[in-house]
């Protein structure tokens, strides 16, 4: 393996902290799982215009490539080696009232996390037997749901056209990974051992085997935030019963890419602030003293339509899941209160 040939295209946190010292140090180095430097970076070196550009294969890949994985880490979160994670999904800790009761402006607001089951490689390194095994357990588990959380399972395998076209009709169809995770290997046989489950209310649902193994979703039409976090903090707490999933004192819940650990969380709202947003200054000013992220509705790098913008939490690691959605809260009542105060 030969150091990469980065050009000025390359800006990824990976691209700055590989250093030719760095790159002597891990070159020859396994996780017991195989996943090796190479594979970390590809993604990286294939994708010049990736922010972050490597992938983990497993749990052991950020320890025994932490020379590569901790600066990354501090830089992106803040979060220092000697930082340890907390943990807290206790709704009754959450101050969140709805915001808009009139439902004015918020469209609708969605809560996910990403899960990885623990005696298994990440998504980046699973074999095809292995990921087959992941979402028979997963799926069993969540067809015993009862209550609220009762629903159906959909594996994309043989799925129907009917059935298809319910799920692209209420879109929750995922389709394989974009470019970075073809690169990171994570496409690899699909899409066997994918499926997607939602709850009868379509309030519920759980991707298996898309970037992580899980990604657990809670979400509704309006800003009743809080029932949305209860919700999703109801099911981790179901599933928790019957899986273990990936966690480290240190980093939190492990996944894939650096960017979603600790909480794994990503909060957020659809909502409407055509006003504002014709002052961005102002805009990234409230969304950047709450720690938070705008988007366009169709997600990263995607543009507004009709005022409405996706706003969710930055932060995920070395802060609790209660902090994340109080983060995202906190700045979308500053947000509504901006809009009003344009008209």
């Amino acid at each position: 393996m030969k150091y990469p040939k980065f050009t000025l295209k390359h800006k990824s946190l990976m691209a700055k902290y590989l250093t030719k010292e760095v790159f002597e140090e891990l070159k020859e180095l396994k996780t017991k799982n195989g996943f090796t430097l190479q594979r970390a970076i590809q993604s990286g070196i294939d994708n010049p215009d990736s922010g972050i550009g490597v992938y983990a294969g497993d749990a052991e890949s950020y320890t025994t490539f932490s020379a590569l994985l901790d600066p990354i880490i501090q830089e992106y979160h803040g979060f220092s080696q000697k930082d340890m994670h907390k943990s807290n999904l206790n709704p009754d800790d959450l101050k969140a009232p709805n915001p808009d009761m009139e439902d004015k402006y918020i469209v609708s607001t969605r809560i996910r996390v990403g899960r990885n089951l623990a005696d298994f490689p990440l998504g980046t390194s699973i074999s095809k037997e292995q990921r087959d095994e992941v979402e028979k357990t997963v799926s069993t588990v969540l067809n015993s749901l009862s209550g609220d959380l009762s629903g159906k399972y959909f594996p994309l395998l043989g799925l129907s056209e009917t059935d298809r076209l319910c799920l692209v009709e209420d879109h929750f169809l995922f389709k394989a990974g974009d470019r970075f995770l073809e690169s990171a290997g994570l496409n690899r046989d699909w899409p066997h051992g994918r499926g997607i489950y939602h709850n009868n209310e379509k309030t519920f649902l759980v991707w298996i085997n898309e970037e992580d193994e899980l990604r657990i979703i809670s979400m509704q039409k309006g800003g009743n935030i809080k029932e949305v976090f209860t919700r999703l903090a109801k099911a981790i707490n179901e599933l928790e019963k019957k899986m273990k999933f990936a966690y480290s004192e240190h980093l939190g819940y492990i996944t894939s890419c650096p960017t979603n650990l600790g909480t794994a969380m990503r909060a957020s709202v659809h909502i409407a602030l055509p006003k504002l947003s014709k002052d961005m200054d102002k805009f990234k000013s409230i969304t950047d003293k709450h720690h938070l992220q705008i988007r366009g509705i169709n997600g990263e790098h995607s543009k507004s339509e009709g005022g409405i913008y996706d706003i969710s939490n930055k932060r995920r690691l070395g802060v609790t899941e209660v902090q994340c959605v109080q983060d995202m809260y906190d700045g979308v009542v500053k947000l509504i209160e901006a809009e009003k105060n344009l008209k």
